[in-house]
């Protein structure tokens, strides 16, 4: 169980400093955020700014809730719950920003692999909510058919943290693209490190699931 929260500790890092990369990238060297603004731009940094909370931070942490949440019933499963229904709240205002930037800017919208991998995630995550809150919390399935769908989730859980994984490192490649970022140059170095650390976060979060099944 130790070795399990040693690597949770490391997860818990590497969200940390992606969130703190990610600030610096938007605010420093991009044109900050700002859902109502007239500069469409500040718009759109709403997403990835929200999606990466939400879809990737908020949901590793809820992932890892039930070894870093003192073990008292039913706290870690209320936590995990939370998170994840957060995760949902913060990704609806991350869609409907880019949504707005795109009708600012007259762009079409679900057009490009990021975009088909994000909407795919998000879609599948809500079922994956409730079909969990409907199956384990209320009413709550009989306890062999939770024993029976506990795997599947927790398997699904993992699977959905890794499609959005995908979907941030696709929309920072992409986003890269669209602004035609020089080689070497410390922005481009930026959001390189920061794809570094969003995947670390992954891969540790993963790894604290797995390990806390050997230990």
């Amino acid at each position: 169980m130790s070795t399990s929260i040693g690597i949770s500790g490391l997860a818990h890092l590497f969200g940390i400093v992606s969130i703190i990369l990610l600030l610096v990238w938007l605010l420093h060297y991009r044109e900050g955020i700002d859902y109502d603004s007239d500069d469409g731009l500040r718009v759109f940094n709403v997403h990835p700014l929200m999606m990466f909370l939400g879809f990737i931070f908020l949901v590793g942490e809820g992932v890892m809730a039930f070894q870093t949440v003192p073990n008292q019933p039913p706290v870690p499963k209320f936590v995990h719950m939370t998170l994840n229904l957060m995760a949902i709240v913060f990704g609806i205002v991350g869609l409907c920003a880019v949504f707005k930037f795109h009708n600012m800017r007259n762009i079409a919208d679900v057009y490009s692999l990021h975009s088909w991998i994000g909407i795919s995630t998000f879609c599948l995550f809500g079922l994956q909510w409730l079909f969990g809150f409907v199956t384990f919390l209320f009413p709550g399935a009989q306890g062999l058919t939770r024993d029976r769908v506990l795997p599947w989730h927790r398997a699904g859980g993992r699977v959905l943290l890794f499609m959005a994984i995908c979907a941030a490192e696709t929309g920072l490649m992409e986003k890269a693209g669209f602004l035609q970022l020089k080689a070497y140059d410390r922005e481009t170095n930026l959001v390189n490190f920061l794809g570094l650390t969003i995947l670390l976060f992954g891969v540790f979060v993963n790894m604290s699931v797995g390990l806390r099944k050997l230990v």
